[in-house]
């Protein structure tokens, strides 16, 4: 199964974008990007709508990948 992350980042490969340049249209930082992809950082729900529009991508793709990256409750 794989990560929030890791979508974003085969999403930006396809359409041949740097992290940079996707950081600059979602208007966050080069690093930011960075963790997103790595795992470290989750982004926002605000920062999701944003990346689901620069990577044309359904945001409910990206939230369902989120969800299931929660561990556990109970």
């Amino acid at each position: 199964m794989s990560t929030i992350g890791q979508t974003i980042k085969t999403a930006r490969e396809m359409r041949k974008m740097t992290q940079e340049e996707l950081a600059q249209k979602v208007r966050v930082g080069t690093q930011t990007i960075e963790n997103y992809e790595s795992g470290e950082q989750i982004p926002s729900t605000q920062t999701i709508l944003k990346l689901s529009t620069v990577l044309d991508i359904a945001a409910s793709d990206l939230l369902d990948k989120l969800k299931n990256n929660e561990p556990a409750k109970g």
